[in-house]
């Protein structure tokens, strides 16, 4: 690999972290960076602020704190904003989703109580479940985008902001695919928001807003939002990062965790049925079948690419992929993710394993908000433009140009965005190749 010394502009100044949909990800991600801010707890879960990066070779090989490596945004110069269908403040969301506890949110009740959600863009037609009153009303699409980027330039204003960033945070919108001439580009797309299109979804709004104002956008849900060549075409324009899909947090973190290790020792697989149980706001919209086909098609993807059925014939030719969300009200953000894996080892004899991950939905999503949040404002600095593809440690659906295939092995992706870090910083890739690393 040839090194290249990159330019990186210092973290410096406030970051402002603008959200669409300050629900229970949202706000259980800015109550904790806040806790954190005052010493009251760590960031568990978090590569930027608890992961290390080993450098160097031989004697001088060492591991450095990953936000010592490299020039990240300090927690304390974060400032955080968002958009909402329900006009509860960000403590009173927090309380109504029920991840933390009373005592953790008051710990912070001012700070959260003095974030109040901007009126939203919605359409109900792409979440089907939900029926907030807090909403923007204009007479297209198009002066809907220009009220997202009013509100942006006011709290920039306010907040004497240097950069911001944009993670969708909002819920799961019905499935969709590229619309030919709305969708395929940029001409075409912002002719199409003058117009009110009805396939340009809320998430869309967003992005077309962040993007044109030059802002970093990660999307975290399955929708297809910015994953359309016109939004490809405006990054571009606007040498402007952003990536996607979907937070890469429960069942499917489990699945690049596990078929990695099964592929690796050549054992076969027959089949893989997931079922989750999940009683939140993001159950209850994935409870309508619209919403659940985009989540449905970014939990299928990641078998088949990490197992390769085709180059491994004997041992995955065909497999059972089955994965279904019930909607459990008592559960919660406190979801249960069922799975039951049949294998096959030596001769073809059958084998199986269970896995009842009882995870925090947004427990374990909000530290990927916050590494999204400190790398896209750390590729923007960069000059890294377009998707971030180095990020697809993060998302359970990377995006991908049409003639790739995305990366699903969590430890392939791993490697590649620590050496991606090391090559923005003009160190040598680790290559594991024994005395070329270590001692």
């Amino acid at each position: 690999m040839v090194l290249k010394k990159t330019e990186i502009k210092k973290a410096e100044g406030k970051l402002g972290v603008i959200i669409p949909g300050l629900g229970a990800v949202s706000t259980t991600f800015i109550a904790g960076v806040m806790m954190i801010r005052k010493g009251l707890n760590k960031p568990v879960g978090s590569l930027t602020q608890m992961g290390k990066i080993r450098v160097g070779k031989g004697d001088d090989a060492k591991d450095i704190d990953i936000k010592d490596f490299i020039s990240l945004v300090n927690l304390k110069d974060m400032e955080f904003g968002g958009w909402d269908i329900f006009e509860d403040s960000a403590y009173e969301s927090a309380m109504n989703a029920q991840v933390l506890t009373k005592d953790d949110l008051n710990s912070v009740k001012d700070e959260l109580s003095k974030i109040k959600p901007w009126k939203a863009v919605f359409n109900r037609k792409f979440v089907k479940n939900l029926d907030g009153k807090w909403v923007k009303e204009a007479p297209t699409y198009w002066d809907l985008a220009q009220m997202v980027k009013d509100d942006i330039k006011k709290f920039k204003e306010e907040k004497k902001l240097d950069r911001l960033v944009m993670v969708w945070c909002g819920s799961t919108e019905i499935y969709q695919q590229v619309v030919p001439g709305v969708h395929d580009t940029l001409a075409n797309f912002e002719k199409a928001l003058k117009e009110s299109h009805p396939s340009i979804a809320p998430s869309m709004i967003y992005c077309y807003a962040a993007l044109d104002m030059g802002i970093p956008y990660a999307n975290g849900a399955p929708n297809l939002c910015n994953d359309i060549p016109a939004f490809w075409e405006l990054a571009d324009k606007n040498r402007v990062p952003m990536g996607g899909k979907d937070f890469k947090s429960g069942q499917t973190f489990m699945k690049t965790l596990l078929a990695p290790g099964l592929k690796s020792r050549m054992l076969g697989m027959t089949g893989w049925y997931s079922t989750n149980i999940l009683g939140n706001r993001d159950g209850e919209v994935l409870d309508d079948p619209d919403s659940f086909k985009s989540k449905e098609v970014s939990k299928l993807s990641v078998l088949e690419q990490i197992l390769q059925p085709d180059e491994y014939p004997d041992l995955y030719k065909n497999f059972y992929h089955k994965v279904t969300i019930n909607y459990y009200p008592p559960r919660g953000d406190n979801k249960e993710g069922w799975d039951n894996i049949d294998i096959f080892g030596w001769l073809g004899y059958p084998m199986q394993l269970k896995v009842n991950f009882l995870c925090r939905d947004s427990i374990l999503a909000a530290p990927i908000v916050l590494d999204l949040v400190v790398f896209f404002d750390l590729a923007q600095r960069a000059g890294l433009t377009g998707n971030q593809d180095w990020l697809s440690f993060y998302w359970k659906s990377p995006m991908h140009t049409p003639d790739e295939a995305p990366e699903h092995d969590l430890f392939v992706q791993l490697m590649k965005l620590k050496n991606t870090l090391r090559w923005l910083m003009d160190e040598a890739p680790v290559t594991y190749l024994g005395s070329e690393t270590y001692n």
